[in-house]
């Protein structure tokens, strides 16, 4: 909070000394000095008339850090729904107006960037709610079911509509020029594998074990071996990797994920449950989230209620979020199977 600096603006603005004001409000000089300073703050009692001597409102003298600001419009997004178009322009042109000091400029666009994503996500929920309609009462349609599939982010069979070369091009350039970067490697290589892209994937493999000793570079090994369709090398990497001590918690629910792929529940909600206790708090629900959704695939309903009751706990427990639309949306999961 910098209530002084503010003060100290708002005095500034209108030509004032520190004396006049203090004669205004009926303190000391040294008083107004300290606000100023920041070792001390006006009574919350005074706080009214410092509002109406300058004509602002009492919020505009708890003018907040850059920092501060970040935080606020970052949860302010991860709690809300679909935000109104003025008051995403609106949070944009703080975002924006934030980037323009170099020294907080990355955080705000990445907020800015997350800003986007948001309204993305929450358009393609209102597409699913009303392409389902559609394909309904347009007796199934064509064109209803496409843009349904669209909208629920489908499989698309077509190479030239689902492949990732210009996010590929994009990376590998960036990472020509920061080859130190974990994730960005981590994402090339991500999306090289998905294309099937093997040969390159293998070859900024070695660029990632340079620099990094942990799980990821025989994870990467494990997802090469399965793409390329060696069975044999790739249960060889998993029983490797199931081996490995003292990692990160990430490790255990990457083994979840990959024995989630094999379709192994039983495997898959062992190491998701281990990933969950190895973190430290607060812990993410990510864990929670997968099992309730493996229950769901198996047909059990009461399974996945409990693991999304978890992750209302986590949230609640853990982050402080008893409400907002990411606990809204784990509401109304529990809610369609209770209906079930």
């Amino acid at each position: 909070m910098e209530m002084g600096k503010e003060i100290r603006r708002l005095r500034t603005d209108r030509g004032l000394t520190q004396e006049a004001l203090a004669s205004a409000l009926h303190v000391t000089a040294q008083t107004v000095s300290k606000w100023e300073c920041g070792t001390s703050f006006p009574d919350v009692q005074l706080l009214p008339e410092i509002a109406v001597f300058f004509g602002v409102s009492i919020d505009r003298l708890f003018a907040m850090t850059p920092e501060q600001e970040l935080e606020r419009l970052e949860n302010h997004i991860a709690g809300s729904g679909l935000l109104a178009e003025s008051e995403t322009r609106r949070i944009e042109q703080q975002l924006r107006a934030i980037a323009e000091d170099p020294a907080h400029a990355g955080r705000a666009l990445t907020i800015l960037t997350g800003l986007f994503n948001h309204q993305a996500e929450r358009y393609r929920e209102c597409a699913v709610t009303v392409g389902r309609e559609a394909v309904e009462r347009s007796e199934g349609s064509g064109d209803a079911i496409s843009e349904l599939a669209n909208a629920w982010n489908s499989y698309i069979p077509d190479w030239c509509c689902r492949n990732h070369h210009a996010l590929i091009e994009w990376f590998e350039a960036y990472c020509r020029r920061n080859p130190n970067n974990r994730a960005a490697l981590m994402w090339l290589i991500d999306n090289l594998i998905d294309d099937r892209r093997l040969t390159e994937a293998r070859e900024w493999l070695q660029r990632l074990e340079g620099i990094d000793h942990t799980f990821r570079v025989p994870m990467y090994r494990f997802l090469i071996a399965a793409a390329a369709g060696k069975p044999d090398e790739a249960d060889a990497i998993l029983a490797e990797l199931e081996q490995m001590q003292d990692q990160e918690w990430c490790w255990a629910t990457m083994l979840g994920d990959f024995y989630t792929q094999r379709q192994e529940y039983d495997k898959a909600i062992e190491w998701y449950r281990k990933g969950q206790e190895m973190q430290p708090s607060p812990k993410f629900p990510d864990s929670a989230m997968s099992i309730a959704h493996i229950c769901e695939i198996r047909g059990d309903k009461a399974g996945a209620i409990a693991a999304y009751r978890e992750q209302l706990r986590l949230l609640r427990e853990d982050w402080g979020i008893v409400s907002g639309e990411e606990r809204d949306a784990v509401d109304r999961a529990i809610q369609k199977l209770q209906e079930e």
